[in-house]
């Protein structure tokens, strides 16, 4: 995803730089702006090394400042724009804002990072189970947009959605579900670190600018996973950096004086009972988000192996279903990574291959009779060789096997304990809705 952030990003600066020479001033900006969108999203999810991030950050400034500069000139407040990649200020009148409104500016230049722009391509089909917790969202995000006429009055969409539950769930895959299927709206996503800042009073600077950044583009999804991290309950103990931190989000969620209308807050938690009161009150709707049942569970298996050769029946899926429950999603998905990775296991440690019927490893639909597969050593057709002897485009890996989900099984515990149901089901009847 990264790169291809990158690559559009070089694209659309280029662009820019060449309607900024053929004078287009307004589509040079426009363009300008939108590769800095690009080059920060490629610096929070792709850019590794210091020397990485310290060369997107000075392309982020340049066509930033760049953009500044045909903004002022094509709304009037300049006679002409200074040359390109210039840093001289055009002399005899107000050249801008303040301190504080460039403050402002690069606090939000800082989040334009957390958009969204490449949907992540999760449909609703694609999230096993979870009804309950779908049709809300879908109440709170699409239906608005595509139904309008239907929220007049007294009738008005969720403003907050929070969803709590085990770790490993699908809280975070159902945002990505909101975020693909929501095509209409602008998609942010932030965690803590998008809005802790070390310097004093920066934080609350960040979060009010989260939400300016929202009203401007709305209709507009905050999507802020472990929110437990940023709204715990207060305390005498804590910090009074933190304690500001909280006094904003609940200001700003409740949009005294602010047109909130269009935006919505999804939260997820895993320890909704550490959030502070008055935070879970904004979130007006609070949906559980449990273990999947066995329904669910037989179908993220199949899911989960994909396109893999397997030779896994269905009553085999069936009886994996029953043998997973307590199972989170998460622990299904490592199950059958490991039950994936049977066959390479049996390559490494084979003695003894034979000849076999099969499709060509890398030339799809070509059916060929010499591949070699492993085999135990008393086979008939058995010839002694190691994995290394076999040629690259001559290995038939075997198919994955019942029996390797269940090998996985042994080797993967799940991750949710006794303790942790009873806590979410004793704040569920307390405060929640069942999924």
């Amino acid at each position: 995803m990264s790169s291809t952030s990158m690559e559009k990003a070089i694209k659309l600066a280029g662009r820019a730089t060449e309607e900024d020479k053929n004078k287009n001033f307004q589509e040079a900006m426009n363009l300008y702006e939108n590769a800095v969108q690009y080059f920060l999203h490629s610096l929070k999810y792709d850019a590794h090394s210091d020397k990485t991030k310290q060369t997107l950050r000075g392309k982020c400034d340049e066509y930033l400042k760049r953009a500044e500069e045909l903004k002022k000139y094509t709304s009037g407040s300049k006679k002409k724009p200074i040359s390109e990649g210039g840093n001289k200020k055009e002399g005899g009148g107000d050249e801008g804002s303040d301190d504080d409104d460039e403050e402002t500016k690069r606090l939000k230049n800082a989040l334009s990072g957390a958009i969204v722009i490449e949907k992540p391509n999760v449909k609703w089909d694609d999230v096993a189970g979870l009804k309950g917790a779908k049709e809300a969202l879908q109440e709170a995000v699409i239906m608005p947009v595509r139904f309008p006429h239907l929220f007049v009055g007294k009738r008005s969409p969720w403003r907050g959605i929070l969803l709590y539950g085990p770790p490993g769930t699908g809280k975070s895959y159902l945002a990505k579900a909101v975020a693909t299927e929501a095509s209409n709206s602008t998609f942010i996503s932030v965690s803590s670190s998008d809005l802790v800042s070390k310097w004093q009073g920066e934080s609350e600077r960040l979060v009010k600018s989260l939400f300016e950044i929202a009203r401007a583009k709305k209709p507009t999804i905050i999507f802020i996973d472990e929110v437990d991290s940023l709204c715990s309950s207060r305390s005498d103990s804590e910090s009074e950096s933190a304690r500001r931190i909280k006094t904003e989000f609940l200001v700003q969620m409740q949009g005294v004086n602010q047109d909130n209308e269009g935006i919505l807050v999804l939260g997820a938690t895993n320890i909704p009972w550490n959030l502070d009161a008055a935070i879970i009150r904004r979130f007006e709707k609070r949906i559980y988000i449990p273990l999947p049942d066995e329904g669910a569970r037989i179908r993220m298996l199949k899911m989960n192996l994909g396109d893999n050769d397997h030779v896994v029946t269905e009553s085999d899926f069936k009886r994996m279903g029953r043998e997973t429950d307590g199972y989170s999603g998460s622990d299904i998905s490592i199950l059958v990574r490991d039950a994936l990775m049977a066959p390479i296991r049996k390559v490494q440690s084979a003695t003894h291959f034979k000849m076999s019927r099969g499709e060509h490893p890398t030339k799809p639909g070509i059916i060929q009779d010499d591949l070699l597969t492993p085999c135990s050593p008393g086979d008939p057709q058995a010839m002694k060789k190691s994995w290394l002897d076999v040629p690259g485009d001559k290995l038939l890996e075997p198919k994955v096997s019942m029996q390797d989900l269940l090998l996985a099984k042994t080797r993967t515990k799940p991750s949710v304990t006794q303790d942790d149901l009873k806590k979410q089901e004793e704040f569920t009847k307390a405060r929640g809705v069942e999924a």
